[in-house]
């Protein structure tokens, strides 16, 4: 009973790289390229290690001490140095292999992207990684991937927890969440509690889909109970992120954002199993514990006062 009625939210996982900047990312390109043409002895007419690394520490410096046009002036230069590396490596490449070329796209689109450009390239290692707004105060952007979480309104217990790469609108993952929280739980869905950012949905399956600060003004006891448990999803999430490592995936690929998806879920029901099976077991040990130490307490006192007693 408790399975069919069910909280669902999304929130971002984080991917394990550094905050991206233009500066860093030319840097960060020319280095794998001049590396790679090492590897294929390409001689390169110049690799720029020394001026590169001048190069990125003057910006850096530049717009710490809030002088941007001259940071701007040296991103400009960085970015003019990856030109230069990028086309000396394709005049002198007789055969581009895979590798070569995944890494030389890589570096065509970074040099493309401007401010307004969609799908950008924020790291060159993980390419999926996108730059998520959820309106935080203390983080504006996230770089990662999203992830909707489907659990329980009564126990808490995570039900799906999918990476849903492209950056959808929250209310276009509901149905896929849905569907493959009935999967995994093998119980039909009746009710659906969601936030405001889920009233355009997707959904068209058979369960109510009840939108917080939404729905008819007269409400029933219980229907009012049950809505204010839909905010209950947000601890939840909170949990599997910093207690089992949803906040940051160190793992490769989209797969990897998959996984960590869906093993930081696992983790979390396997506390909770863990709480419901050894903690009662724990306490009442602790509850004999402290029954035998009182015990003894007092049989010391009665004998001390019993020897008193015999001697007077």
């Amino acid at each position: 009973m408790g399975l069919k009625r069910v909280n669902v939210d999304t929130t971002v996982q984080e991917k394990a790289v550094a905050f991206p900047t233009d500066a860093s990312l030319y840097h960060k390109m020319r280095t794998m390229l001049v590396s790679a043409a090492r590897d294929r002895d390409i001689d390169l007419r110049q690799s720029y290690e020394r001026v590169g690394k001048k190069t990125l520490f003057k910006q850096n410096r530049y717009r710490h001490a809030g002088h941007h046009k001259r940071a701007d002036k040296m991103t400009r230069k960085l970015k003019t140095i990856l030109g230069r590396v990028v086309r000396d490596i394709r005049r002198k490449s007789f055969e581009i292999d895979d590798e070569l070329d995944d890494l030389l796209f890589k570096a065509d689109r970074l040099l493309a992207q401007e401010r307004h450009s969609r799908n950008k390239l924020y790291s060159i290692h993980a390419p999926e990684v996108e730059c998520i707004s959820k309106g935080k105060a203390y983080k504006r952007y996230e770089f990662g991937v999203k992830v909707s979480v489907v659990s329980a309104s009564r126990g808490n217990w995570i039900l799906s927890s999918r990476a849903v790469h492209g950056n959808p609108y929250d209310g276009h993952t509901l149905s896929d969440s849905i569907a493959h929280s009935e999967s995994i739980a093998g119980v039909l869905t009746r009710h659906i509690h969601v936030d405001k950012g889920y009233r355009k949905n997707d959904y068209e399956g058979e369960a109510e889909v009840h939108i917080s600060g939404m729905g008819p003004r007269k409400k029933s006891r219980w229907d009012k109970l049950w809505r204010r448990r839909r905010s209950a999803v947000e601890p939840v999430i909170g949990h599997a992120k910093h207690d089992n490592r949803m906040i940051r995936n160190y793992l490769k690929g989209e797969e990897g954002d998959k996984i960590n998806a869906t093993l930081a879920a696992c983790g979390f029901n396997m506390r909770k199993l863990y709480r419901a099976f050894f903690l009662p077991q724990f306490f009442a040990a602790l509850f004999r514990l402290y029954k035998r130490f009182y015990r003894s307490i007092f049989n010391n006192q009665w004998k001390m006062a019993w020897n008193g007693a015999i001697k007077m």
